[in-house]
């Protein structure tokens, strides 16, 4: 009975030691090793958090911090930037209108021009139609008849006329009478 009460001390000394948290570390990292043959309950160990962890906790939340401060400020408004937004809002839309100005006027004129032009396509008609009344209206025997038994006009000789070619240019200037012969 001696070595079932040695064994029995163990057990005690072991469970006092791993309830108060000394004791041999084991390969599970801060649990006590329990001696005996009996099994008790394991607790959880909380796991040690390690100094890099921290640091890069730490860092992370610096990072962050800096992140949102920025966010902050970029979406902040200064005067300067809300000024210059505005000249460029107005001259944006001073350009939009001027736009739109010309382009209405410049269609207003588009339009005369057409209307314009289908009225002088009807002139031009009326002129053609009224040109050719003037011309079917004429009874050339009649003019011939006038000319030359009321008038005494009659038809030049070979002798008279006279022919006269130009090479320079279509047309010709009179610059004293045509002579006589």
């Amino acid at each position: 009975m001696a070595s079932g009460s040695r064994s029995s001390q163990r057990r005690h000394v072991s469970s006092a030691k791993a309830k108060t948290g000394t004791g041999a570390k084991g390969a599970y990292g801060g649990q006590a090793y329990i001696h005996g043959s009996t099994a008790h309950a394991v607790r959880e160990a909380q796991p040690v958090p390690r100094q890099k962890d921290r640091d890069v906790k730490e860092r992370y939340r610096r990072v962050n911090s800096k992140i949102k401060k920025n966010q902050q400020k970029a979406l902040r408004i200064d005067l300067p930037y809300l000024v210059l937004l505005v000249a460029a809002s107005f001259c944006t839309l001073f350009i939009c209108i001027s736009y739109l100005q010309v382009q209405t006027t410049m269609t207003r004129r588009m339009d005369r021009i057409e209307k314009l032009e289908k009225d002088l396509d009807s002139l031009k008609a009326e002129n053609d139609i009224a040109q050719t009344r003037i011309n079917t209206s004429i009874d050339l025997d009649y003019v011939y008849k006038v000319a030359t038994e009321e008038l005494g006009m009659v038809y030049a000789g070979k002798n008279q006329v006279r022919m006269y070619h130009q090479t320079e240019s279509e047309f010709v200037r009179q610059y004293e009478d045509i002579p006589t012969y």
